[in-house]
């Protein structure tokens, strides 16, 4: 159950982070808010809830 709540976590965390650093950060004048929400819900989220299942599944793991 820890995996799975550290994904879904990791999942939220990762597009907020992605879109914010994207929407700061790129230098895209056309279309930025798409890039940002693709990049954010494609790419940073999907990468931070695979962490996320990882470090949930190595805490239950520890935990017993």
């Amino acid at each position: 159950m820890s995996g799975v709540i550290g994904a879904l976590a990791g999942y939220v965390l990762g597009v907020l982070v992605g879109w914010l650093l994207v929407s700061f950060f790129s230098g895209n004048r056309h279309d930025k808010s798409t890039e940002a929400v693709m990049t954010a819900f494609f790419v940073a989220g999907p990468l931070l809830a695979i962490i996320g299942l990882i470090v949930g599944l190595v805490r239950s793991v520890r935990q017993g």
